[in-house]
């Protein structure tokens, strides 16, 4: 398993790539461990519910999509405490702000169905080209495409990922949602609507 000073550099390296592509080859790496050890201790932490890990969702739409998986950690002061964000503002302000608010969105997603009792179904979509959705929940055969910006002023262009998504997938996909930071509820196209966060 290696040492504890070791596992404490893992979860310090997890934090900092906290809501993006995870890649435990390069990882491992940087970290100078197996990849198997980091296997190990992701299992371990996801396991004992300490992260989640979002896997991509895949469907015979003719894409190549990218197969890499996302982590999120389920503490977000955990998550701040590993990447050294004392202060609040600092933490929204500086440049993992997104990842952290992807990161509050996701798990808000995640207790709210667990609370319904509902086993989260929850998937990420990215073609290999960059076209991307946040979040993808399946529930009841339908997926619904969600897309998170640390953003008050949400525009159309934003929605831009969530409309490639529901064109591929046709019925399948539900409408989607636009998560953002301001207090303002509008749509963003056919099938879209910007939803404050407050409001999830």
């Amino acid at each position: 398993m290696g040492d504890l000073t070791q596992f404490q550099n893992f979860l310090r390296a997890l934090a900092a790539r906290s809501a993006g592509l995870l890649h435990l080859s390069d990882l491992s790496r940087d970290l100078g461990i197996a990849v198997n050890t980091a296997k190990a201790w992701l299992s371990i932490l996801e396991a004992t519910y300490q992260i989640i890990v979002l896997r991509p969702y895949f469907a015979n739409v003719g894409k190549r999509l990218v197969k890499t998986p996302k982590v999120y950690f389920t503490d977000v002061g955990t998550l701040c405490y590993l990447a050294g964000l004392r202060d609040p503002g600092h933490a929204a302000s500086g440049p993992m702000g997104g990842a952290i608010f992807e990161t509050v969105v996701i798990m808000e997603v995640f207790k709210t169905l667990v609370d319904r009792g509902i086993d989260p179904q929850i998937y990420f979509w990215r073609t290999s080209t960059g076209t991307e959705v946040d979040a993808v929940i399946e529930v009841a055969q339908r997926l619904i495409p969600i897309e998170i910006k640390l953003s008050s002023t949400p525009r159309p262009a934003m929605a831009s990922g969530i409309k490639t998504f529901r064109e591929d997938f046709g019925d399948r996909a539900a409408p989607g949602y636009v998560i953002h930071t301001g207090s303002i509820r509008l749509p963003l196209g056919s099938g879209v609507t910007a939803l404050p966060f407050t409001k999830l």
